[in-house]
């Protein structure tokens, strides 16, 4: 899955802990964030506490929950950022709860305003005291280019922007949590991270035990969920898939980076397959229903299948890439290539294949994706300050906006 961010209260004089991580809370308004006026409605996210769709569908908002849905009393803050130098600079430095985000910027002319989503950045207004709050971050499922900048950017903004000092790296994904793997973050131990591939924190698939998470992150005053128990929670998630599919996002991070590393074992099997007779070069890349996860159905008529699932909870996948290549150079394949040479012109398949895709997942994201990275990390921090829970954070026609993790199936 994605990096994610927690915040817990240290002392008193709150009683309830606060957090900063990952998985949806209810959408509704509060004070700080007032309803909007008839002519919008409103999606309910999760049947904990849905929001009042108001009778105008002419422009919908996918609202991202918020901390005062279930906690009504909760005070709010003056943002640190009113004091802080670089944003000093800016006429305008914090984003209104009235701007939105389309989802469609091209419509017809009597056609439907459609979907919004809340416009992501700092808010006037901020839900966690600085010096009151623990953080954490997790890293979770497989690699991709880019993760270690978006820890450090998380590591950075709390730090740098919002003055939170104190801050955990879960080791290990989520099973961490209750492993009690931790490490000490800060602007320094994270300074050039982002130089590396992988995930400095590392990373395991499964091992979402909510209960078991839930306990450790309480005793431990992070605070990672849940309102049934009455906690001060506020999630976050950043969307991390080398697959470039998650709905209603521009892209995910890292995939520049494995475009670019792609072309090189691209452009390696086309100098490959020019330099010998009746060449035939297969580049496999990852995808999991396209490129590497193509064709499945005609895999599993030939070889077993199984329905096995990883630790996930993913579908393992067959591998076309070598089941392709062998049809080409056996002459078993539907579309007759090898027909036409050794049938016609009776010359074997020269045939290259290539399968770079750990080693394209593995390096460090480029120049590109470090910025993009950088407007995700800042975009989750600004918006779990703000008090916002359950979103994950993402471009939607080149605008940073707050989506309900509830209306992105694949994250």
């Amino acid at each position: 899955m994605d990096p994610s961010i927690s915040l817990s209260k240290l002392s008193p004089p709150f009683s309830l802990s606060r957090q900063l991580s990952r998985r949806p809370q209810p959408p509704r308004f509060s004070p700080i964030f007032p309803r909007k006026p008839p002519s919008i409605s409103h999606r309910p996210n999760l049947a904990i506490a849905a929001a009042v769709p108001l009778s105008n569908d002419d422009f919908v908002l996918e609202d991202v929950p918020h901390l005062t849905n279930f906690l009504p009393d909760l005070p709010s803050y003056p943002n640190p950022l009113q004091k802080s130098q670089a944003y000093s600079i800016v006429k305008r430095t914090f984003v209104s709860p009235d701007d939105v985000v389309a989802e469609n910027v091209v419509i017809q002319k009597e056609s439907p305003r459609g979907v919004h989503f809340r416009r992501a950045g700092p808010r006037e207004k901020v839900y966690f005291m600085p010096e009151e709050v623990r953080a954490c971050v997790v890293t979770c499922g497989g690699l991709c280019p880019g993760i270690n900048t978006v820890i450090r950017e998380i590591v950075c903004g709390l730090n740098n922007m919002y003055g939170v000092q104190d801050i955990l790296g879960i080791e290990g994904g989520y099973k961490g949590f209750y492993s009690k793997n931790t490490m000490i973050l800060n602007p320094k131990v994270v300074g050039d991270i982002h130089k590396r591939g992988g995930t400095f924190l590392c990373t395991s698939r499964g091992g979402h035990d909510t209960h078991k998470i839930v306990d450790n992150i309480e005793d431990r005053k992070i605070n990672q969920e849940v309102k049934k128990r009455g906690l001060q929670v506020a999630v976050a998630g950043i969307p991390k898939t080398i697959d470039n599919d998650i709905a209603v996002i521009d892209k995910s991070f890292g995939f520049d980076t494995a475009v670019e590393e792609a072309q090189r074992a691209i452009n390696a099997a086309h100098v490959e397959v020019e330099s010998v007779e009746n060449g035939v070069g297969i580049v496999k890349l990852m995808g999991r229903y396209s490129a590497e996860g193509a064709g499945q159905e005609y895999v599993a008529a030939e070889m077993h299948a199984t329905d096995k699932k990883d630790a996930s909870g993913n579908k393992l996948l067959l591998d076309v890439g070598p089941w392709l290549s062998d049809k080409i150079k056996v002459g078993d394949l539907t579309v007759s290539l090898n027909d036409h040479f050794t049938m016609f012109r009776k010359v074997p398949v020269n045939m290259k294949y290539i399968d770079p895709t750990y080693m394209i997942r593995a390096i460090p994201s480029n120049a590109s994706d470090n910025i993009y990275c950088t407007l995700l990390a800042h975009g989750a921090v600004h918006g779990a300050m703000a008090g916002y829970t359950g979103f994950t954070v993402g471009p939607v026609n080149s605008k940073q906006a707050y989506i309900p993790i509830a209306s992105t199936p694949n994250i």
